[in-house]
């Protein structure tokens, strides 16, 4: 069977969908890592019989071409209707995946799990680990995890909603240098929200942070709006991880034209960093409003401190 298959008009250097879990093309949340001379490349995969949503794993030598090598399906009670939106990252040989359940509303929380090899986990006993106190901000709600290490600590962004559970926004959480990420660990930056859905384009919606540091300023590329009304990726900036700054009115990362690959999105960015410096926007969309789903990646290139496409 193959893993990589593609839609009628490609215009991205690398497209990829992983089929194995149920026959077609269909994966989301991309998250990439370097590892052992290789990458490895975490996604959100689709119910699979009785099982729930998935993570699935793929490996890369040149970040253009992909393949399944393993997925993780749920295996503790907490996770039963299922778990996606894979956020990874290496510490002394180690991989900290964390990533959110599904499926349960307002419960839906962060959890964590760690592998030697990039494809057996052991799971966090303390699992969910992460979600912030409800109040008059958030519903108590927390996806979409990322966790960078910047100015001395851990910083773990994730989407929520308002109390009334209408808007979707994203708050800030942070652990320190030297945490097991263990649920004791963690603390809640602030209470607010750090970035809200406030331009058209974003509609009621703010979600899937990714963040890397260059030359001491903090870069968030996020995703505005729901899957497919289009879903397109935005950025702001800050010089504390706290603070954030929307650069600009529009998107970063529209939407493609009729007849593209994501002409009903450009979505759930990650912003990948490799050992280099040289750094990749790696994002899903899809050309038939969901019923397939590709990743891909666009080069990210510096000028004047600022991010631009190449």
């Amino acid at each position: 069977m193959k893993h990589n298959v593609l839609p009628k008009h490609q215009d991205s250097p690398m497209l990829f969908a992983d089929t194995t879990r149920t026959g077609w093309p269909f994966s989301k949340d991309p998250h990439v890592i370097p590892f052992h001379g290789k990458y490895l490349m975490y996604y959100s995969v689709p119910p699979k019989g009785n099982s729930g949503w998935g993570i699935g794993i793929a490996e890369s030598t040149d970040l253009m071409q992909w393949k399944s090598i393993g997925s993780l399906s749920p295996a503790a009670d907490y996770e039963a209707k299922g778990l996606c939106a894979p956020g990874a990252l290496v510490r002394n040989d180690t991989i900290h995946l964390f990533y959110q359940t599904y499926g349960n509303d307002k419960k839906d929380a962060i959890c964590h799990a760690w592998s030697v090899d990039g494809v057996n986990f052991t799971r966090n006993a303390t699992n969910p680990i992460f979600a912030p106190k409800a109040g008059d901000w958030n519903c108590g709600r927390a996806i979409d995890a990322e966790v960078i290490f910047a100015k001395g600590k851990y910083f773990l962004y994730y989407a929520t909603r308002t109390p009334d559970y209408v808007k979707q926004i994203v708050g800030v959480a942070t652990a320190p240098a030297g945490t097991n990420f263990n649920r004791e660990t963690w603390t809640e930056a602030c209470d607010r929200a750090i970035l809200v859905p406030e331009w058209p384009w974003e509609e009621t919606c703010i979600e899937a942070p990714s963040v890397v540091e260059m030359n001491g300023t903090l870069y968030m590329f996020y995703a505005g709006a729901y899957n497919n009304r289009p879903q397109q990726i935005g950025l702001a900036t800050s010089t504390d991880g706290i603070h954030w700054r929307k650069v600009s009115n529009k998107p970063f990362l529209a939407n493609g034209d009729p007849g593209a690959w994501n002409y009903c999105e450009s979505g759930h960015p990650h912003i990948f960093k490799d050992k280099d410096g040289q750094t990749y926007l790696f994002y899903q969309g899809n050309e038939d409003f969901g019923r397939t789903w590709f990743l891909s990646q666009r080069k990210i290139i510096w000028r004047d401190g600022f991010p631009q496409l190449k």
